[in-house]
């Protein structure tokens, strides 16, 4: 059975929530509603955030497993991006839920990796966005079938992504800061962040740092009172952040990472002895591993050590780097690795706090990410083939009558002014009469007004820059990417002006007859020629919203994954990038231990992994 059937058919089938279609996120109607939201919770976020009303919220640090705190070892899940489609959200869930997992190995048996004991999801538990009814369709209705029952009942703690947000945070908090439950999985957080202390002197921190770069006063009181208080020397620390801010501080912010890095010298490296002289103390822990989601791919940055030799390159496996890791890949749509920097300096060069503190790191890409660079290129590509699946017309339902309409409307304004140049107000009738001398000298005097127009200003711009800065010179090397899509758009629209022209219309024929014809040939060019027009700028793109749209648009489901970490009684903690190369699209009904009945998949695809196990020492002895 189909996700498709099973949602149309949920309530005759007994289903306790309703399976939900992938969402299409360049369809007219999901943009404009989608728009609509995020204008709304950016128009009143300062009114809508309820970080500042949660420090009145009970609040204790929690342990983890939750039914044996004297525990030497324990595995951990992390899964991020997931509340997207029923197919790639299922397939995760179950194969989280499942007591094992068997991951495939070159050349080897299956390794058999145990479920974990906690559950963390960091962030975009819902997409597009936050609502209860999202949620219990999207999420928890999924993960609660997958897994309805548990002896062990793992515990599940959750971090806000920017999906979640747009709500102020209503919803969330009411699924995951009640203390109950998810099925099998139980919930024990009362707030957006969490601290819960592990075996062999481990900590997972997961920090809400949602609506602009500063943390709240009361989170800080809690991490300073849950966590920074607490901290011996020689212990190791777990951040889960909402975005992986190392990666946007080189390519759009060079202060995104200020403050992750704030809190890893304040509230981790060092605390707070006096408050009133503000005299602080080391506390020998350090920041170990940092996790994120909200890119939909998996890439590991390895710290170098002084030791390593000069130059680009990964460095090679050693216990003693620290890591950041970025794991989106829990359900929604797969995004590009191609375009990640190789080397990560942090503090970022640019940004005010180099210098300020410890000289900074740097961080190497790891080989391989998923997906791997070239074919991350690849896919990318897919979305200027109009044969491919991924097409926006293809793939986004109404992008083409959304184009059509818009082409038509342009038509109408290039044929009135075309009209005026050969002195008429009338469109038709200056297409029934034009030459195509008239209209090819009329094409080229407008297209040169419009990349005058476009060109000079971006000229002007980039020599100001050149001038006063060099930081941006890699951003500022190509024109305004609106400007480009105004220039496509209007070549194609030219296009449609010339081919009218070309059509010979007989001179009996009434003019409404001719416009209306003219406008369907603007429509039909529009759905195609002008649908691909938007998707080569999306492809020229290199950074920012409409290069993500560029993977976004296509919505790929396959290629989904989490992992599975494991703190060993040695102290050592080991991560498994876990790999689902598909997912699964046929399902069966079963009954459900709580009552009703459970959509269960067919059959799980298999698990591999996506590099080797990477081994983290707990504090980075010197060799």
């Amino acid at each position: 059975m189909k996700a498709r059937e099973l949602r149309k058919h949920a309530e005759e089938l007994q289903l306790p929530f309703v399976p939900q279609e992938q969402v299409r996120w360049l369809a007219p109607r999901e943009l404009a509603r989608t728009a609509g939201k995020v204008v709304l919770a950016l128009t009143l976020a300062g009114y809508l955030d309820k970080r500042e009303i949660q420090g009145a919220l009970d609040a204790e640090p929690l342990h983890a497993p939750l039914d044996d705190p004297g525990a030497q070892e324990i595995w951990i899940d992390y899964a991020a991006d997931l509340g997207d489609g029923f197919d790639a959200t299922s397939t995760v869930a179950w194969t989280l839920a499942a007591p094992e997992t068997a991951v495939e190995r070159p050349g080897g048996a299956p390794a058999r990796l145990p479920r974990g004991s906690l559950l963390v999801l960091g962030g975009d538990e819902v997409y597009p966005v936050a609502s209860a009814t999202a949620y219990e369709n999207r999420m928890k209705g999924p993960y609660r079938a997958a897994l309805p029952t548990a002896e062990d009942r793992p515990l599940m703690v959750a971090l806000p992504g920017n999906h979640d947000w747009y709500d102020g945070l209503t919803a969330f908090l009411r699924i995951f800061a009640q203390r109950g439950g998810i099925g099998g999985w139980r919930t024990r957080q009362t707030r957006s962040y969490f601290v819960v202390r592990l075996p062999r002197r481990w900590w997972l921190v997961g920090l809400d740092s949602q609506l602009g770069a500063y943390i709240d006063d009361p989170q800080l009181r809690y991490f300073e009172t849950h966590l920074s208080a607490l901290l011996r020397p020689g212990d190791g620390v777990i951040v889960c952040s909402a975005t992986p801010a190392w990666v946007e501080s080189a390519q759009e912010d060079a202060d995104a990472f200020n403050s992750l890095h704030w809190f890893d010298h304040n509230i981790v490296r060092t605390r707070v002895t006096d408050r009133e002289t503000g005299a602080r103390e080391p506390t020998g822990a350090s920041v170990r591993l940092w996790l994120t989601g909200d890119k939909h791919h998996y890439a590991r940055y390895a710290e170098r050590l002084p030791t390593d030799p000069p130059g680009p390159g990964a460095p090679p496996p050693d216990p003693r780097r620290r890591q950041l890791v970025t794991c989106g890949l829990g359900g929604a749509y797969l995004t590009s690795t191609h375009g990640l920097p190789t080397d990560l300096p942090l503090p970022p060069r640019e940004s005010h706090l180099r210098g300020k503190d410890s000289p900074p790191v740097d961080f190497a890409l790891a080989q391989p990410t998923c997906p791997a660079g070239d074919e991350s290129r690849r896919m990318a590509r897919r979305i200027a083939f109009p044969w491919a699946r991924g097409w926006p017309p293809r793939r986004n339902p109404g992008f083409a009558a959304l184009a059509a309409g818009v082409h038509a409307v342009l038509f109408l304004l290039v044929g009135f002014v075309f009209a005026l140049a050969r002195g008429t107000i009338r469109p038709d009738e200056a297409v029934r009469t034009a030459g195509w001398e008239d209209a090819l000298r009329f094409a080229a005097t407008a297209a040169a007004i419009v990349a005058a127009l476009i060109v000079l200003p971006w000229l002007a711009r980039l020599v100001r820059k050149r001038r006063h800065e060099t930081t941006s010179l890699a951003r500022s090397a190509a024109p305004p990417v609106p400007a480009v899509a105004a220039l496509l758009q209007g070549v194609v629209a030219l296009g449609v002006l010339l081919a009218a022209v070309a059509l010979p219309f007989p001179s009996s024929w009434p003019g409404w007859t001719v416009l209306l014809l003219c406008l369907l040939l603007a429509g039909a060019a529009g759905a195609t020629a002008g649908s691909e027009a938007f998707a080569l700028w999306v492809l020229w793109a290199r950074h920012g919203t409409v290069a993500d749209w560029q993977m976004s648009g296509q919505s790929i489901e396959d290629h989904k994954g989490f992992l599975r970490l494991h703190i060993a009684p040695d102290g050592d903690l080991t991560l498994h990038a876990l790999l689902l190369d598909g997912i699964c699209r046929d399902w069966h009904l079963e009954d459900d231990p709580a009552g009703g009945k459970r959509p269960a998949p067919d059959r799980l695809p298999p698990v591999r992994l996506i590099e080797d196990p990477v081994v983290i020492a707990r504090e980075a002895k010197p060799p």
